[in-house]
């Protein structure tokens, strides 16, 4: 094995049993978008999250985007979203013509702050405007506090959306991540806990608005002899192709969560003990699937920043990121409103200035994980010994 080949943040991690499905389909011709492998995955999935229907689609993304369209949020109405999340999260309210209005995070899961949500609520109510949605993220696979969260969005009357992209498999006092809001959305990009190359999944226990979205993402062909459209429909569906390699994947979805944990776990071990590292909580009576393991860094106390540690990784051709940039910050969204957790802490900005995000792909060996930790340790280490010479040159 090559002791300096590539290591990947979180790279696809085959089961083995993808190729059945996959020629099952060929053998069948079933390779259209469509077929038995699209009822099944959407079968499977909805069983495995505890939830009355599912519906595959080509993204996650688009999963949000028909969410907004069944909630029939419209141009000039709110949407409140995690700041903390990929663009991905923020993007489809745009598509609607709708104006996004970001909610900061909370320490104890770094998602959505009920805090500053109650604060975006009852602001909203009082210019008689509330939102249409809210869009929940649960971030590297911490569940948010959504037993807060649905308490405040029901005392308003506004439905949840919850963007599960990163959280499939982990549980939230006892249900699964993405099954407790109005409509639940997971992504299966390739660096996901499961993949099926591109794709998503719009899950929810109403099964009238599952119909419709089957209805927009098939371009909204009514049921005519010809083709007729009166309304205005998307190409979203998944391909039976790639349906049979997410059936493969799930089988194994159990494996990947525990192996997801035992790669945290082992970082945890390895640097928690050194002052000025703290990893990401996992909230009590939850289960993280620890898609990916984060930790923020002290510059002060450690005496390197977030940059070192990522330059100093890819000098040893080991991928990493820092945590994501909030959408409050990013200049697509410059002048939208932001609700910090309280008036005088952002603590999503304060995670992206000091946030890491470690290699945690299910399919990378022990061997590679103790090598990212030694990089890591002696960056470190470099970095207090220079600390402490300045120290002694100072004194």
């Amino acid at each position: 094995m090559d002791e300096h080949a590539r290591i990947y943040l979180s790279a696809p991690h085959m089961s083995g049993n993808e190729q059945r499905y996959m020629k099952e389909a060929f053998d069948t011709n079933w390779i259209a978008p469509l077929g038995p492998n699209v009822d099944a995955f959407e079968q499977e999935l909805a069983t495995y999250v505890g939830v009355r229907g599912a519906v595959a689609l080509s993204t996650g993304t688009a999963a949000i985007h028909l969410s907004l369209q069944l909630l029939e949020v419209d141009k000039g109405d709110r949407v409140f979203c995690s700041s903390l999340t990929f663009v991905a999260s923020a993007n489809p309210i745009r598509y609607m013509g709708a104006e996004p209005v970001f909610i900061d995070s909370e320490p104890d899961t770094w998602n959505m702050s009920p805090q500053a949500l109650s604060r975006a609520l009852a602001e909203s109510h009082r210019e008689g405007k509330l939102p249409k949605a809210v869009i929940v993220v649960h971030l590297y696979g911490q569940s948010a506090r959504m037993e807060e969260i649905v308490a405040l969005c029901d005392q308003y009357q506004v439905p949840i959306i919850e963007d599960a992209a990163e959280s499939l498999g982990s549980i939230y006092k006892g249900k699964a991540s993405g099954s407790i809001g109005r409509y639940g959305i997971y992504s299966f990009n390739g660096n996901k806990i499961i993949t099926t190359s591109g794709g998503g999944m719009l899950v929810s226990d109403d099964e009238d608005a599952l119909k419709k979205a089957h209805f927009l993402a098939s371009q909204a062909r009514d049921p005519a002899p010809y083709y007729q459209h009166s309304i205005v429909g998307y190409n979203y569906r998944m391909s039976n192709l790639l349906a049979g390699v997410g059936r493969a994947q799930l089988e194994v979805l159990n494996e990947r969560v525990k192996t997801k944990r035992a790669i945290h776990t082992r970082y945890y071990q390895a640097l928690s003990d050194i002052q000025g590292i703290s990893f990401m909580p996992e909230l009590e009576d939850t289960r993280s699937n620890r898609w990916l393991t984060a930790l923020t860094l002290d510059d002060q106390e450690v005496g390197c920043s977030i940059q070192d540690l990522i330059e100093a990784l890819a000098e040893n051709n080991i991928e990493s990121r820092p945590v994501w940039k909030p959408m409050h910050m990013q200049p697509l969204f410059r002048g939208a409103r932001y609700y910090p957790h309280d008036q005088q802490k952002s603590i999503s900005e304060k995670l992206f200035q000091t946030g890491i995000c470690l290699p945690s792909g299910t399919g990378m060996t022990e061997a590679d994980q103790s090598r990212v930790i030694d990089c890591l340790q002696s960056e470190i280490k470099q970095a207090n010994g220079k600390c402490a010479e300045r120290t002694f040159f100072v004194g």
